[in-house]
């Protein structure tokens, strides 16, 4: 039976982006979703600001470098790949319907907060925001709900099935399901999956290969929530670390060191 026939509510709350189209067709199909409410992305020149202020212009300058020179082309020239692991997951990438979505400026606005009350979910899904407040976070009663495309603690940030790679990590290459609180990607682990990237795989590939291998334990995670039952798991041992983007020197470096694409 779906949330929508049991008087169960379920909102999105996201970024744009094609993860989120994906989610919101997998939860809608499933469950119906009752509200999607996305932030405006924060622009290029702020980020870039803020990147600056924590890592300093050389790193983010080999970010931009790497971007440019790996990413962007690597990103054509995985077209067919990305179409196919879509077919083998089923993953609908149809933009969320106009008249399904509240725009908000940040997830962390009064308007976002007034959305989210107004709303009374049961449960809130998280995708692709910037980290969300602790006023928001306990601005209502019910589970925020976040998919990590990374094995938290030991990854978390960006890129965290590519960073286990590069470290020789195939035990935590995957993707997790976790509460969400304050810090980034600290929450308390409610399912986490491995995946296992193929010779055509690469950087721009693995986030779909994880967000695939997410959706079956985000499910799950959803009905449990929706009846009170969630269970938490241990987390893996290991150090915690926050991961950023590649530069283009550590790129070629875990390139040429174990051919991690």
């Amino acid at each position: 039976m779906s949330a929508v026939a049991t008087g169960k509510k379920i909102v999105l709350l996201a970024g744009p982006g094609e993860s989120t189209d994906i989610l919101f067709h997998a939860l809608d199909e499933e469950f119906g979703v009752h509200r999607v409410i996305i932030e405006t992305p924060i622009s290029q020149q702020q980020l870039l600001k803020r990147r600056t202020q924590k890592l300093g212009y050389a790193t983010v300058a080999g970010q931009i470098l790497f971007k440019l020179l790996v990413a962007v082309p690597l990103g054509r020239a995985s077209q067919l790949r990305l179409k196919n692991i879509r077919l083998q997951a089923k993953l609908d990438n149809r933009p969320v319907p106009n008249d399904r979505v509240l725009h908000v400026p940040s997830v962390n606005s009064a308007e976002c907060i007034a959305a989210l009350q107004e709303s009374q979910p049961d449960v809130i899904v998280v995708n692709g925001t910037r980290i969300i407040s602790k006023k928001v976070l306990t601005s209502v009663p019910c589970p925020f709900i976040n998919t990590h495309a990374g094995i938290t603690p030991l990854y978390r940030g960006v890129h965290g099935g590519y960073w286990a790679l590069t470290q020789n990590d195939r035990a935590h290459c995957g993707v997790s399901v976790h509460l969400v609180d304050p810090g980034i990607d600290t929450g308390a682990i409610i399912a986490q999956a491995l995946i296992e990237p193929t010779p055509e795989d690469n950087f721009i590939t693995y986030p779909l290969l994880q967000l695939a291998a997410g959706l079956p334990l985000l499910k799950q995670a959803v009905r449990d929530a929706l009846h009170g039952n969630i269970q938490l798991k241990k987390p893996p041992t290991g150090e915690s670390r926050l991961w950023s983007h590649p530069t283009l020197s550590e790129y070629l470096r875990y390139r040429q060191l174990n051919g991690t694409k």
